[in-house]
């Protein structure tokens, strides 16, 4: 090959290039930046225009011909192959792929190599198009522990959060972890988050900080910047956190503000306020006062607003000659309760478990037993979604129904008629068949079938409802009701909203009553719990008279017996 200087404007495109979409406008105008500053380093292939003349085809190296043009070059080195060379699509599509990044590593030591050369940063970031705030960051990586160093240049990288923390700390720092967390033979991998927590150091950022210069400079304040924090904010930062905490208290000391008052903070950064002061969240008004702490978390200086409980007038009582005397009212103290806490929790164990023993062996009547099940379902433990309300969120409101059942003497008591009034009130409460969170089930349904509510179904031949269903469906009501079938599916609603004027249309699928095989379905699902509840109540079935020892059937009354099988 033979090396020439051309104009790059000379130079033709390869119609057969390996490159052939477009790159990024990002890369174009870093390797441009890249070639107006230090040139083309590696020159062009090229050959000579087989059609003839003294044109040149590039073969490799579109990229560098067109930013060189970008650039404004008017000379670039080329190297001119040889016409017997056989420089095919193989070889061109290898040049293209066949280049690796230097690892971040090598980027960090050739930089390092650039400035022992004499190359100043702004030379550097000016030829590599890069920022000078990046290449600054890429240098304090390169100070990391140089066995950190060689383990990450083979392919084990910590990620960028953990090298902020490592690049940050001094390498005897480093060396110290380093030692503790190298990679073993047996683990040859690197638990970097391990070596970060242990690198990790609280720091005091500047923009926190309320003091000024001055007072950084009497306590010993050195900042310095985080350069992996965003370029647009104040990054500078300390580790001396006791210099940097007695800075903010003399500030706060010196400028604490009228009706201000230092207060401390707890360990979480909040505000302790003085006893019996009550935190403003809204404005503060004239009487309010303003508490001033430092955050111990970031160091910031913080307020709260607070007001103090109003002080009690003095009672003054006049004595038999007119003397006014003052007389102090004591706050008599507060008496323990009769019961703990823990009494009461054990109080309400023992009052469940007797409630289920008799609920398991006591006699109980029909009747009050029914009585029972609508007392239970207005427990404030039972959250029912209603499909009563016309809210669909709603829930059942069943206490306004069973407070009927009883009496004055708070005993329950009730007829016959007034059972089955609230009965009906809490079913219609409870259940429900709407398509939302109120839904029952199958239970609802079950329930419909044995009372016979498909009799209540009103008529769906309304336009509404019909024009819910699909034609062939339409057209299937409209034959079974022996309507004639129109060409447009409205005529076809009409007739059928028409031949139903006087009579009552239910669509079989939209019955109440379900299917045997639905139901058998849905009851197969809990045979196997039916079953092992059927095994506890043979230990728990009621006592029957003739069970029940003979002293329990000394009394004549139902009352005896209950409160004997109780026992």
């Amino acid at each position: 090959m033979e090396l020439m200087t051309v104009d790059p404007r000379s130079l033709k495109d390869n119609p057969d290039k390996a490159r052939q979409s477009k790159s990024s406008p990002q890369s174009d105008a870093l390797l441009c930046a890249s070639i107006r500053a230090i040139g083309v380093v590696q020159p062009p292939v090229v050959k000579l225009d087989p059609e003839g003349g003294n044109s040149y085809i590039i073969v490799f190296g579109h990229r560098r011909a067109a930013q060189a043009v970008a650039a404004e070059l008017t000379e670039i080195p080329v190297l001119v192959a040889d016409p017997g060379d056989d420089l095919g699509a193989m070889q061109s599509f290898a040049e293209n792929i066949a280049r690796e990044p230097l690892n971040p590593v090598d980027q960090w030591r050739a930089i390092e190599r650039l400035v022992a050369l004499g190359w100043t940063e702004e030379s550097i970031a000016l030829a590599l198009a890069l920022p000078a705030r990046q290449l600054r960051k890429l240098r304090l990586l390169a100070n990391i522990l140089p066995a950190m160093l060689d383990h990450m240049a083979r392919g084990d990288m910590p990620n960028e959060q953990q090298l902020r923390t490592i690049a940050a700390a001094g390498q005897d720092e480093q060396a110290e972890v380093w030692k503790k967390y190298k990679p073993k033979k047996q683990e040859p991998q690197v638990s970097w988050w391990e070596v970060a927590r242990a690198l990790t150091r609280t720091r005091m950022l500047a923009k926190h900080a309320s003091f000024g210069d001055d007072l950084a400079q009497a306590y010993g304040i050195t900042w310095v910047e985080d350069l992996f924090a965003p370029a647009d904010e104040d990054s500078r930062y300390t580790t001396d956190i006791e210099a940097f905490l007695g800075a903010q208290q003399e500030w706060l000391s010196n400028n604490l503000p009228k009706r201000g008052a230092i207060i401390e903070a707890n360990e979480y950064g909040q505000a302790k306020l003085p006893a019996k002061a009550q935190q403003v969240y809204g404005k503060p008004g004239k009487g309010d006062l303003t508490g001033w702490y430092i955050n111990a978390r970031d160091g910031s200086v913080q307020s709260v607003a607070y007001r103090m409980p109003e002080a009690k007038k003095p009672k003054v009582v006049k004595d038999a000659d007119g003397v006014d005397t003052v007389v102090e009212d004591l706050e008599a103290p507060k008496a323990r309760p009769d019961v703990t806490q823990k009494g009461l929790d054990m109080v309400g164990d023992l009052r469940t478990d007797a409630l289920h023993e008799a609920l398991a062996r006591a006699p109980i009547e029909n009747d009050t037993l029914t009585a029972l099940l609508v007392l239970a379902l207005t427990g404030q433990n039972v959250t029912i979604a209603s499909g009563a309300s016309d809210n669909p969120y709603g829930h059942a409101k069943c206490a306004p129904h069973a407070v009927r059942l009883v009496d004055e003497d708070g005993k329950l008591s009730f007829d016959r008629e007034t059972l089955g009034q609230v009965a009906r009130s809490v079913l219609i409460e409870v259940l429900s068949l709407r398509r939302n969170r109120s839904d029952s089930g199958m239970v609802a349904r079950i329930a419909g079938d044995a009372i016979g509510a498909d009799q209540f179904l009103t008529s769906m031949a309304s336009e509404e409802f019909l024009s819910c269903l699909s034609r062939t469906a339409l057209e299937a009501v409209a034959e079974t009701a022996g309507v004639a079938g129109r060409v447009k599916v409205k005529d076809t609603r009409a007739a059928v909203v028409e031949h139903f004027a006087d009579d009552r249309l239910v669509l079989p699928a939209a019955a109440i009553a379900p299917d045997a095989a639905e139901v058998l379905a849905w009851a197969s699902r809990f045979t196997s719990a039916t079953s092992n509840l059927e095994e506890e109540d043979d230990e728990t079935a009621p006592v029957t008279e003739d069970e029940a020892p003979a002293s329990d059937r000394s009394g004549a009354d139902g009352a005896d017996d209950f409160r004997e099988a109780a026992e």
